[in-house]
């Protein structure tokens, strides 16, 4: 069983699967078998590994080799694989964590991002740009959509565990943003 967490940059995806880790660490996940559950941070891994083609000097961003990445993640059987590019790999689940626009501009601005980037990641959002690509690759039965606008990421955890157990309905079209580009 592979999970993919993905989002927009900002939603909440490494906190969550940080969590996610110490939980399973710690013995106290309401999954199943959880100890035989990695969880994978695959943007920590294209920088160590440096799996990546080049690098935008406008987005100040590196360019992932997708394939290089689908090749290093081909080990894992059962994993959490958190990234924003987490929904290009196969999977049989993909959470899509999803914020508010302006509260994810804002989150993002405060951990140091430019003015440019933070605006162009809110309208990604409300445009639901993540989310519709994980339902093209996916499927809607395979997409499960969990809100961190304004809520306490131990909750967010147990959404996101919830749905590793199989517990959750997915939930794929549930948010709309649409209303931050008026």
């Amino acid at each position: 069983m592979r999970v993919a967490v993905t989002g927009t940059p900002g939603t909440g995806k490494t906190t969550a699967t940080e969590l996610l880790e110490d939980r399973l660490a710690d013995g106290e996940s309401a999954i199943e078998d959880g100890d035989a559950l990695e969880v994978i941070h695959l943007n920590e891994t294209l920088e160590e590994e440096e799996l990546y083609t080049a690098i935008d000097p406008d987005r100040e961003s590196k360019i992932a080799d997708l394939d290089a990445l689908a090749d290093r993640l081909a080990d894992y059987e059962r994993a959490v694989i958190e990234s924003h590019l987490a929904h290009h790999f196969e999977a049989d689940r993909i959470v899509v964590l999803r914020c508010e626009p302006a509260q994810l501009e804002q989150r993002l601005l405060e951990r140091g991002e430019s003015e440019a980037k933070a605006t162009e990641n809110a309208e990604s959002e409300a445009l639901d740009v993540v989310l519709a690509e994980a339902v093209e690759e996916h499927g809607l039965e395979s997409v499960y959509e969990i809100d961190t606008t304004d809520r306490d990421p131990q909750r967010i955890v147990a959404d996101l565990e919830a749905v590793v157990a199989g517990d959750r309905e997915p939930s794929a079209g549930e948010v709309d943003f649409v209303g931050y580009l008026e």
